[in-house]
């Protein structure tokens, strides 16, 4: 079965996607079996990997709200053992549609129950929101990742998202578990940045990976050329640090 973890933060622009695109194409070069999730409307993921998301027949909102639609049908293929299901821009109303919708918290849990044993790793990109997509993504999740900028507000809004994690843990998901925070746009000459990571480890204590993601050009370039940056700069240092933290993510089902 897969591992699948959920990667969130209501704040926008910490690096969500950055993290699950690039987590995900240095754990296919390693070997294993992914998928990525786009539940944001945002689909970022899917336009950072070169998909033409808007023209999409199905994707994220069609598995989400139409019973006759499988899975199956919507993921598309980045590599052989690389795949993503894709968010349309209808995914904006999903949160609407599914209202009035019995066990709607559950519906992206029940769909990859029919994919999990495809995979090592399925990645679930969250929108910037603890709306019920979001709810959606922790509900199918048995790991979160949490990634934090490193600026003045980068704490701000963790102990919502730490008490929305404790409530689906008590009341929808009781396996759910925080798998740790990684730092990303890291810069060493910044004091603040020392200072973030700090105050980070008295948040989750024992949990804050030891890779940190430095603040690189080559992060913000490669989505524009539908890459990830492992394929678009291999050896630049934010290609570096997401191998580094692929090998501590994969290390981690280990030792836990």
């Amino acid at each position: 079965m897969a591992r699948i973890i959920s990667i969130v933060n209501q704040k926008g622009g910490v690096g969500k996607t950055t993290t699950t695109i690039n987590l995900a194409a240095w754990l296919a070069d390693m070997g294993k079996r992914v998928l990525i999730v786009d539940i944001d409307p945002q689909g970022n993921a899917s336009s950072g990997l070169g998909i033409d998301y808007k023209n999409l027949s199905k994707g994220m909102y069609e598995v989400l709200t139409d019973e006759n639609t499988k899975i199956t049908e919507a993921i598309k293929s980045h590599k052989p053992n690389f795949h993503i299901l894709p968010s349309t821009p209808d995914l904006a109303g999903a949160g609407v549609d599914l209202v009035a919708v019995n066990n709607r918290e559950f519906k992206l849990e029940e769909n990859l129950k029919d994919v999990a044993e495809l995979y090592d790793y399925i990645l679930i990109d969250n929108p910037p929101s603890l709306g019920l997509l979001t709810i959606n993504g922790l509900v199918a999740a048995r790991e979160v990742l949490i990634p934090v900028q490193c600026e003045y507000y980068a704490l701000e809004g963790l102990s919502q998202l730490l008490e929305t994690i404790d409530l689906i843990k008590n009341h929808l998901q009781p396996d759910l578990r925080v798998l740790g925070a990684v730092m990303t746009m890291y810069d060493t000459r910044n004091k603040l940045s020392t200072a973030v990571f700090e105050e980070l480890h008295r948040y989750f204590p024992a949990k804050v990976f030891r890779t940190v993601i430095p603040r690189n050009v080559k992060l913000a370039e490669a989505p524009s050329h539908g890459l990830p940056v492992k394929d678009y700069d291999p050896e630049s240092a934010g290609a570096i640090a997401y191998r580094r933290l692929a090998l501590e993510l994969d290390l981690s089902k280990i030792i836990k």
